[in-house]
């Protein structure tokens, strides 16, 4: 099986490129640099620097006979689809239908998408299943969710089989920690340096963490198995608080962190979803626990900046 993952050098991406490598299968990695780096691929696999809008990724299925695609590839940022819609949808939407045209035209036989809880919106009840309303509250939700239904189509149309992975809080190694990082690695970085970790209202706001490889085993399960189309939530089922996590923090720092509140943003109040649909179909559940999953993000975020440091002095 040759796989070609969109967004293969990127945080997800990467840890998912690992895994296939490992498990034997062949993969092709397109990916424009602009959040990935190509030393997060720890294995030796071809990289094509390409914008997945772009019309030269066809280059991928001339030159590899592509049984599947995992597409990873997104602008991933809330805010900044918020600022800048049109542009979250040109990539969002705009890279998934041209891959999914190449895949039309070149027989690939399956594609799974990194998709996203936002689909859903204000959860009416806890934990959320696949069967919970879709009422995104961004543009960035609206462009997963749309792309969603244009997998389904190309599905019914012309039997790609296609698989939506509605990912949680994914956090882990190599995650970011601006705004398009999440909060585990912006808290973890920040408590490193010695910085305040900003608590926005009240800090009881929960969210659902999934770590990293978890997520990108998910992603190997929905290609190995039978499955034709679907959704699936890739998540824990379990709420922690922002204040929860703090404590884990400590716990795992040893030490008291600074905190610094400042006025509540409008965001979800609560989010918890339901993976048993992933488990019963897929074969997934998740198997690192938020404490152990924070100790190896933690000793990521040492090295990394013990090589900053490092390089620092060194110039």
């Amino acid at each position: 099986m040759a796989v070609l993952v969109t967004g293969g050098a990127g945080f997800i991406g990467s840890h998912t490129v690992d895994l296939l490598v490992e498990n034997g299968i062949e993969v092709v990695v397109v990916d424009d640099l602009s959040s990935g780096k190509p030393e997060n691929l720890e294995h030796d696999v071809l990289l094509y620097k390409l914008d997945i809008r772009s019309g030269e990724v066809r280059r991928c299925f001339v030159e590899h006979e592509i049984d599947a695609v995992l597409h990873l590839a997104a602008q991933v940022s809330v805010e900044k689809s918020l600022r800048e819609p049109k542009i979250d949808m040109e990539i969002n939407l705009g890279g998934t239908l041209n891959l999914l045209e190449l895949c039309r035209k070149y027989d690939v036989e399956k594609f799974v998408f990194a998709s996203s809880v936002a689909v859903y919106g204000e959860p009416k009840y806890l934990p959320v299943n696949e069967r919970h309303e879709l009422s995104p509250l961004s543009p960035y939700g609206c462009s997963k969710l749309a792309s969603e239904f244009y997998l389904k189509l190309y599905s019914k149309l012309y039997g790609l089989h296609t698989v939506s992975l509605r990912y949680a809080n994914v956090y882990g190694p190599r995650q970011r920690d601006d705004e398009e990082g999440g909060v585990v690695a912006i808290f973890l970085r920040r408590a490193l340096l010695d910085e305040p970790l900003v608590i926005y209202g009240d800090g009881n706001q929960t969210r659902d963490f999934v770590f990293v490889r978890d997520v990108a085993r998910a992603n190997l399960l929905a290609l190995e198995k039978n499955v034709k189309s679907g959704e699936f939530n890739i998540a824990t089922s379990r709420e922690t608080s922002i204040n929860r996590l703090v404590e884990i923090l400590e716990r795992v720092l040893g030490k008291n962190l600074k905190l610094v509140h400042e006025r509540p943003r409008k965001e979800i109040r609560r989010s918890c979803y339901d993976f048993s649909l992933a488990k019963r179909e897929l074969g997934w559940e998740p198997t690192v626990d938020l404490e152990e999953g924070i100790k190896l993000t933690l000793q990521w975020f040492r090295k990394l900046l013990n090589l900053n440091t490092t390089k620092s002095n060194a110039g």
